[in-house]
């Protein structure tokens, strides 16, 4: 049986013509909205959940593309741009009856969140973002070959057809040498949830791809965009991040502030899925980003 969220209830949203979001639901309060990062599901945030629950409404989806969420083809390169799945997150929260929310990301889940901030400003509150950069940010700190950490990043950007069919080779070998990689502490991925992520990624290997196209192009893009404008992230904004800048030799608290002039940016010392390593810290961050 898959695992849930303990407490929370699930069901099926629509959220634009044809989509429908898997989400988990809990809590009460002022709304918060988690997504989760790859190669994993609404799952990882099941321990940050529960804490935040006792004072908030807690709002788990699985992404378009992931878990069991619906995963539409991508025929013109639009339908995983972080743009569509921030009016993905944006139509979910009206779904609930929440105009308003805070929004929490990790890994694709914060770049989908960084592009709600941009494009609904209105409508998100604050601002989380875990172990990532920018899109545009994150393609030019990548150089040399200390760019081999993102190889799947540049394995996903290529035209539809080689990546899906290599990646589907080997599915469980290619998801889980990230689960494996990049967790510092291993128990923090049960067997039943580590198992959960890698059928949940087995079955979505087209749409995950693309997902990582999209970043590698139409994303590029409006983030150029923003920046040309000097768009901003006008709420408070909280970054927590490995040291990522000292080993690849840059100043990632500076690249973040150039977006986020409101911004609390914390390096912390666990692996990438901090919010299953060390919830707790994760948790008072969010506490603490929600009271600014």
């Amino acid at each position: 049986m898959t695992p849930t969220i303990p407490g929370f209830s699930y069901d099926r949203v629509p959220v634009a013509d044809g989509v429908a979001l898997h989400v988990a639901v809990g809590g009460s309060g002022s709304p918060v909205v988690l997504l989760h990062g790859f190669p994993q599901t609404h799952l990882m945030w099941r321990h940050v959940a529960v804490g935040l629950a006792d004072r908030h409404t807690v709002i788990c989806p699985d992404l378009r593309g992931y878990g069991a969420s619906d995963k539409p083809a991508d025929p013109d390169g639009t339908a995983y741009a972080k743009r569509t799945m921030a009016a993905d997150v944006v139509a979910l929260a009206r779904a609930l009856g929440h105009e308003r929310f805070a929004l929490a990301g990790h890994d694709r889940g914060a770049l989908v969140a960084v592009r709600a901030g941009l494009d609904h400003p209105d409508a998100v509150t604050h601002l989380a973002a875990l172990d990532v950069l920018p899109t545009l940010d994150m393609w030019d700190v990548l150089h040399g070959t200390t760019a081999a950490v993102g190889f799947h990043l540049y394995l996903m950007a290529q035209p539809p057809g080689l990546p899906e069919t290599l990646i589907s080779g080997a599915p469980d070998a290619f998801f889980g040498h990230f689960l494996d990689l990049w967790a510092r502490d291993p128990q923090a991925l049960p067997a039943d949830v580590r198992a959960a992520y890698l059928t949940a990624s087995r079955e979505a290997v087209p749409s995950i791809v693309a997902d990582y196209r999209a970043s590698a192009g139409i994303d590029v893009a409006h983030d150029r965009a923003d920046r040309d404008r000097g768009a901003t992230l006008r709420m408070p904004v909280t970054v927590l991040q490995q040291d990522w800048g000292a080993a690849l030799g840059y100043d990632a608290a500076a690249l973040w502030r150039a977006w986020a002039p409101d911004l609390r940016h914390v390096t912390v010392d666990c692996g990438h899925f901090m919010a299953e390593e060390a919830p707790g810290r994760v948790s008072g961050a969010l506490r603490e980003l929600l009271r600014r």
